[in-house]
């Protein structure tokens, strides 16, 4: 026999008896010990335990017979045995068995949610009967799967359809670095690993396939206790970077999060589906929609006691409802045990000023911070461009354009790439450069060849962020069809476009992640490292963005890593955390005719010899005249510039040429470069720089290529004329090689660095216009999106705060109400009822915010979060993208007075700041611009000084260390990266400007709110103070424990 309890004294004559046939291992765990000591205490049950003895050799006939059943599967458990035992006895069953047979196959899991209308993520079914059988239907490429006809592109996610089978993979794009995430349970501090070399994927069983949902890098698991009350924690996601987040007991941090009502909806019908009132199961949130993706069956939640309280209350109901309804069960108005429960952990008070520009007060909080970030430390981008006549280029375009003559082709996979390499390593001649008798306009053409070859080499293998070719056929000839039926077309010259390089460095993402980190710690006061569980508790409403460039994607990614404190490789980090945006952030095409009129008068201003007008502005506000920033003379620095760069180019020659003689070159000592495996390091590859080779993945080939060039492009002998577009491309190289390959002791590149940063302080800013009306007009143009996507960031912050103090307010007013009626109630009390109008299904777009990133409002459930603000709440955007759009908003921001229907308003940059930017010539690497939103909630609702904004701008990468020669710039050197300045205000210190003078002065240049995609309800929460004061009202006239 099982053993059993009695309960203490209470008011029912038979107890009910409850049977708890689980395994032991079960049985005492503590959250059933927590639920079974609630019930007991009731007074009303009887609990008999049957052990594993009775239930695994004891026949059926001989088990204890009880009122109520709580039985559900775990391994070696006789599930038909006590399904055996239920036809007998026929108990009151928690959970049905039947359905529990269900769980242990992930395709008749999905098949059922689908069956009920439940949202799961699409998926097919790839079933084998045999280890590595061959499917007709199943088709694997290198980016994407194939089922049936229905195609899964990278990431997509692989799991086992045994449900008890926890090895599910995600692979990754190519475009992305490629590779493969295993996520498996939790054994010790990791739930996955990454493996950077696995492409394929599994053909030993069967598998379901599924579309990867981008959910923010969070979790959330529901647990249902009947189908009217569902407890939601979020955790962090294993697929981020595998690390288990602990508390100091050791135990998993995971959060009691809020559902919104579709997805109550959703927890009601899981639980009716499979019949299973206590039951676990895994939503993913997903760009404003919700999916479920796994039915676990019976799960508690663990460590929280009010949750304990909860569960026990409705299992009461329940087990009363079914076996003595006769007996109320109103909950009595103090619960029947006494648990001393753990004090709140003290998160640190909230509040604070902003520290940077002066504080306002203990009443100001934030509310948003905004920042556009420039990507970090790249390699030099480059371009071949040569015309090609040969046979095989020729077919590998028609290959890959379907076949028409007149069509461009765009090679960038890396099953395209390989076939161009194999075709090019045909074409070379076979003699080494200069051997021929061949005139020079072939010789240069082998060159090419050779160069692309190099290119295409560089790295091992294919990882496709870096690399990609045109095709696009200028000649055409008439041939006959190959059937001799008739004529067609068919191209005979092509140009042949490869653009590499702009990869991002291991130190740029070295300084992508310490940015981050400095972040984390500096621009969210009074949080500390707080951050992280502001963001783990869903009060942090992060989105970070950026442009389709690798080195932008990279530099995201690996910000994210520091700012959250993430471990491992940038792959899974990127695809989870990052989402591109490519009309926003990408792109000149927008201002290119102004751009290039620009050039035409700084060509004009710098070859001419003078500078243009001076005037009494220039001494007062110098940053007005035409061509600020530029060298007085600037033309005699550039036959300087000429002599230097061929000193230097020649060197590399000598190098390269050295290089292509000796065959066994230093290249084979050192292992090849992968860079796959390099996207995920922050340090120096010590094997190729002891061998005297270039840093990264350059071989001396590539770098002859990039000088070469650049000296060709600089100054046309023949026509004795200077491209001064060149020189930022010049002063490009000078600093990569400075930084990354000092230690090939180039002669000559130091003078070359002085003069090219020289010129191009003055040509960079003004290439974004030559005087701040041109600069205006042109960083709107370019900016325009962005500028509107922060306006609109700004204005869903506002209306949130504006509705959380409302309805706090009002909240206020019903609980002072409340308290005067039931003082006597100590504790809090359980929810127990979802009401119907809650239930109600959201109809199309009610779900989403009138952001065009789809934003849904989750959040931290204030009734069970160990947190002391759980209302607290902070908007986090990032923006991150390239030199173009960093320049285009801070000539927005600081020339925007200029414009006509602004005149007479005072710039958003005070005179000092504007003073310190016109001295700054360049936004380095990672330079950044940062918009704090600070709310004072003193001030009333309607006083535009509630809201204030705070302005402030890096320079980006210090490049003192390449100037200076002390030990601290050495040590730098030996790393080959360079500090980060500091954030800059851009305001005077206690100026107050007011977030409607922002919007005033912004609006004019930003894209309309409207011409985004349509909002639909006002930004609101719909969690926490959804509610007004009348429906908080009726809600609590509505509880049970409220009728006295």
């Amino acid at each position: 026999m099982g053993m059993e309890e009695e309960g203490g004294g209470g008011g029912v004559d038979k107890k009910i008896t409850i049977g708890v046939c689980v395994m032991e291992k079960k049985v005492f765990s503590a959250p059933m010990g927590q639920i079974m000591d609630r019930l007991q205490a009731f007074g009303e049950f009887q609990i008999i335990h049957f052990g594993d003895k009775v239930i695994l050799d004891d026949p059926v006939e001989s088990w204890p017979i009880c009122d109520c059943l709580i039985a559900f599967h775990s391994s070696g458990y006789p599930l038909e045995k006590v399904q055996a035992y239920s036809s007998l006895r026929k108990p009151f069953l928690v959970n049905d068995l039947d359905p529990q047979y269900l769980l242990h196959d992930r395709r008749k899991v999905y098949e059922h949610l689908e069956m009920y209308g439940i949202p799961v993520p699409r998926y097919a079914c790839v079933n084998r009967k045999v280890p590595n059988q061959d499917l007709d239907y199943f088709v694997e490429d290198e980016d994407f799967v194939e089922v049936k006809g229905e195609r899964f592109w990278k990431p997509f996610v692989e799991k086992p359809v045994n449900g008890d089978d926890h090895s599910i993979m995600i692979y990754y794009p190519s475009s992305a670095g490629g590779g493969m995430k295993e996520l498996f349970r939790k054994v010790g501090n990791r739930s996955s690993e990454f493996h950077p070399e696995v492409r394929r994927v599994r053909r030993e069983g069967s598998y379901i396939y599924e579309e990867f949902m981008p959910t923010g890098g969070t979790d959330v698991k529901v647990y249902t206790v009947g189908p009217e009350y569902a407890h939601a924690e979020a955790r962090k996601s294993p697929v981020v970077d595998g690390v288990v987040m602990r508390n100091p007991d050791g135990k998993e941090v995971r959060y009691p999060v809020l559902l919104t009502p579709a997805e109550k909806q959703m927890a009601r019908e899981v639980c009716i589906a499979f019949r299973q009132a206590v039951c676990g199961f895994d939503l993913l949130r997903s760009e404003g929609s919700s999916y479920v993706c796994d039915v676990n069956g019976w799960s508690f939640v663990k460590n929280s006691y009010k949750y304990y309280d909860d569960a026990a209350c409705v299992l009461r109901k329940m087990f009363l409802d079914a076996k003595a309804p006769h007996l109320s069960s109103t909950v009595p108005p103090i619960l029947p045990w006494k648990v001393n429960e753990p004090l709140l952990s003290n998160e640190g008070l909230t509040r604070q000023g902003s520290g940077i520009i002066g504080t306002f007060g203990q009443s100001e909080e934030l509310r948003c911070v905004i920042a556009v970030v420039r990507h970090g430390d790249r390699t030099p981008k480059q371009k071949v461009k040569l015309k090609v006549t040969e046979e095989k280029l020729l077919n590998l375009m028609l290959k890959y354009n379907g076949g028409k003559p007149r069509a461009e082709t765009k090679l960038k996979s890396a099953v395209e790439l390989q076939d161009l390499l194999d075709a090019t390593r045909m074409l070379i001649p076979r003699t080494g450069p200069g051997e021929s008798d061949s005139d020079a306009e072939d010789l240069e053409h082998a060159d090419k060849l050779r160069q692309v070859k190099a290119v295409l080499e560089e790295g091992g293998h294919f990882s496709g962020i870096y690399r990609k070719v045109q095709l696009k056929p200028l000649k055409w000839d008439k041939v006959t069809k190959s059937d001799g039926e008739g004529e067609e077309e068919r191209p005979v010259e092509a140009l042949m476009v490869l653009k590499y390089g702009g990869v991002l460095t291991h130190a740029g993402r070295k300084q992508a992640e310490e940015l981050g980190r400095y972040f984390r710690n500096n621009m969210y006061p009074g949080e500390g490292t707080g951050l992280l569980r502001l963001h783990s508790t869903y009060r942090h409403d992060l989105k970070i963005y950026s442009s389709d460039e690798g080195r932008v994607q990279m530099s995201a990614a690996a910000f994210a890593k520091g700012l959250l404190d993430l471990e491992g490789q940038l792959t899974p980090i990127l695809v989870s955390l990052v989402s591109k945006d490519s009309s926003m952030l990408d792109g000149l095409d927008t201002a290119s005719t102004e751009m290039e009129e620009a050039k035409t008068q700084l060509n004009e201003i710098i070859t001419a010899g003078t500078k243009l007008v001076h005037d009494y502005v220039s001494s007062e506000l110098p940053w007005m005249i035409d061509g600020a920033g530029l060298p007085p003379h600037a033309d005699e620095h550039l036959p300087e510039l000429i002599k230097l760069a061929k000193k230097v180019t020649e060197q590399v020659r000598l190098l390269a040429k050295d290089e292509d003689e000796d065959e066994p070159s230093a290249s084979d000592l050192a292992p090849p470069y992968d860079q796959a495996k390099a996207l995920g390091k922050s340090n120096i590859d010590i094997g190729r720089i002891a061998a005297g080779l270039p840093c990264g993945s350059e071989g001396f080939l590539l770098m002859y290529a990039r000088w070469k060039k650049l000296e060709r492009d600089l100054y046309n002998e023949r026509r004795d004329r200077f491209d001064i577009t060149q020189i930022p491309d010049v002063y490009d190289s000078c600093k990569y090689d400075l930084l990354h390959n000092s230690h090939l002791g180039l002669k000559g590149l130091d003078e070359l660095f002085k003069v090219a940063q020289l010129l191009a302080d003055g040509v960079i800013p003004n290439e974004y216009g030559i005087n701040p009306q041109q600069k205006l007009k042109i960083g709107s143009k370019i900016a325009r999106r962005l500028l509107g996507k922060i306006l609109i960031d700004l204005r869903n912050t506002r209306e949130e705060a504006m509705s959380v103090a409302e309805l706090k307010n009002s909240q206020d007013q019903v609980s002072v109400s409340l308290y005067s009626s039931r003082k006597e109630d100590r504790y809090s009390q359980p929810k127990l009822y979802i009401k119907s109008d809650e239930l109600r299904r959201p109809t199309i777009g009610e779900n989403k915010d009138e952001d065009e990133d789809k934003e849904t409002k989750y959040r931290l459930d204030p009734k069970y979060a160990n947190v002391m603000t759980p209302e607290r709440h902070v908007r986090t955007r990032l923006y991150f993208t390239s030199e173009s759009h960093i320049h285009s908003l801070m000539n927005v921001l600081r020339y925007c007075n200029l414009d006509e229907s602004l005149q007479g308003e005072e710039s958003l940059v005070c005179q000092s700041a504007l003073e310190r930017l016109c001295k700054t010539k360049e936004l380095d690497y990672m330079s950044y611009i940062v918009l704090r939103l600070f709310e004072n909630t003193e001030e009333s609702l309607e006083d535009p000084e509630r809201f204030r904004i705070e302005l402030t701008c890096s320079r980006g990468a210090d490049l003192s260390p390449l100037e200076k020669k002390d030990e601290e710039a050495k040590s730098l050197l030996r790393e080959h990266t360079l500090p980060i300045m500091g954030p800059e205000r851009l305001q005077e210190v206690g100026s107050y400007l007011t977030l409607e003078t922002m919007e005033k002065m912004i609006r004019p240049f930003a894209m309309p709110a409207e011409d985004f995609p349509p909002p639909s309800i006002p930004a609101g929460f719909s969690g926490y103070f959804s509610k007004s004061a009348a429906v908080l009202e009726r809600l609590v006239k509505l509880w049970p424990f409220n009728k006295n």
